[in-house]
């Protein structure tokens, strides 16, 4: 007898275990359930032993399936690791995703650049608002808004959290808005995901909380809405210069108090798990995001 089980039986077998199913292994494996059956009774022969109780309507693990299953998890593993690794190493895409402002405002227009600067890249794309998964959505690596503070990445500081007041110039134009003082009698417009408005009011306009509730507002759930319902003359915008830089320099809108920017506990974070080894071309892309917030950190003297 060989030293090794049936190799084919391994897969069936943790399938079958972790979902306690023949049928859903059979799916998720894309064989019959009589084959996952077949595979998992070779497997038996071959150890001598019951892996498996089995009833009408479901099967059960037996003591020494799920002792088995505890000694060989690691190995099966192992084998999963070394090989997903091998197979990144050829792999000359990126899989990227970050919050849906920051790929609007920051990133699209800055896409065509890397592409062209590595046309061999194979660049993927995505958005979320949701900590990225890097294990379930293949993730290479993503922007995070958040404090910096998760021991199983690696995060490094594109750019610090600010809040900035902007509006469009005609809208400043229009009620003289000159010192923050003159936000009494303009329409606040509030992302509800980034809180700032009583903060900023009552650290740079001396108005507390209470009264700065009092200023008509207006919420949206989005952070490039938000911005974009400055720009059509809605109101005035609390914001970090990060996602507003290009609309400023296309004169769209106008950083109403440059003097006034309040410093906020979370940022734009690049990050990737801690264990994983970057291939060559997600480093490539790493490194070009990091020069190019560098530019405009240096471009704006932050």
């Amino acid at each position: 007898m060989t030293s090794y089980p049936p190799l084919k039986s391994l897969p069936a077998f943790e399938a079958a275990l972790r979902l306690n199913s023949f049928a859903l292994a059979a799916s998720e494996l894309n064989v019959t359930p009589g084959a996952v059956g077949q595979q998992i009774r070779k497997l038996e022969e071959w150890l001598g032993v019951e892996l498996f109780i089995r009833s009408v309507r479901q099967v059960t693990p037996t003591q020494d399936g799920l002792a088995y299953a505890a000694r060989i998890a690691p190995a099966l593993q192992q084998i999963s690791d070394a090989s997903a690794h091998l197979r990144r190493r050829q792999d000359h895409s990126v899989h990227f995703a970050m919050p849906p402002s920051f790929a609007a405002k920051w990133f699209s227009p800055r896409m065509a650049r890397f592409l062209i600067k590595h046309p061999t890249t194979a660049l993927h794309v995505g958005s979320t608002e949701e900590k990225p998964n890097f294990d379930q959505d293949g993730l290479d690596i993503a922007v995070r808004y958040f404090d910096g503070n998760d021991d199983s990445l690696e995060a490094v500081l594109l750019y610090r959290g600010q809040a900035a007041v902007y509006c469009a110039p005609s809208y400043r134009d229009e009620l003289g808005l000159e010192t923050p003082t003159d936000l009494a009698r303009a329409t606040l417009i509030n992302d509800t995901k980034h809180h700032w408005w009583a903060d900023w009011l009552a650290t740079f306009a001396d108005m507390p909380p209470e009264q700065s509730r009092q200023i008509k507002h207006i919420d949206i759930d989005q952070t490039a809405m938000v911005i974009e319902a400055a720009i059509h003359h809605q109101g005035v915008v609390i914001a970090n210069p990060l996602l507003t830089e290009g609309d400023v320099m296309e004169g769209k809108l106008i950083h109403l108090f440059p003097d006034q920017v309040m410093t906020v506990p979370l940022g734009y974070y690049l990050v990737h798990p801690k264990k994983r080894e970057l291939r060559s071309h997600v480093r490539l892309f790493r490194d070009w995001l990091l020069d190019e917030a560098r530019d405009l950190v240096t471009s704006q003297k932050l």
